[in-house]
């Protein structure tokens, strides 16, 4: 999992897991390692909409100065916040899910994988 936070391969840490921004590398450039069979479909979005939900939404909530600002201003200064925040975090999130999938073998397909260096 910390190999996929770091966005690298999950099985060599070496070489990187996207090709572009969310796109998963179809192998790793350094091992040859075949990282676009692990499909994350959408646990990557629920954990970062729940990590994000309560980063923003906790502060709002617990901070009293909030209740006394315009409805508008809390929109238009929480709403880039928590897309910036989300966007940022989508990448290791997702990451760390193929990492997590890696690591329990899991894989598209009913087989498991077999290749892991153990």
């Amino acid at each position: 999992m910390k190999r996929g936070l770091r966005r690298r391969c999950p099985n060599c840490g070496k070489g990187a897991l996207f090709a572009d921004y969310l796109t998963v590398a179809a192998e790793c450039s350094e091992c040859g390692h075949a990282n676009g069979r692990y499909r994350a479909d959408d646990g990557p979005a629920y954990f970062t909409i729940l990590l994000v939900g309560h980063l923003v939404v906790a502060p709002l909530l617990a901070l009293s100065f909030i209740a006394s600002m315009s409805p508008f201003l809390i929109i238009a200064l929480g709403l880039p916040v928590t897309g910036v925040a989300t966007l940022a975090a989508l990448p290791f999130i997702k990451g760390g899910w193929i990492g997590v999938l890696w690591g329990t073998r899991a894989s598209a397909g009913d087989e498991m994988l077999t290749d892991k260096p153990y």
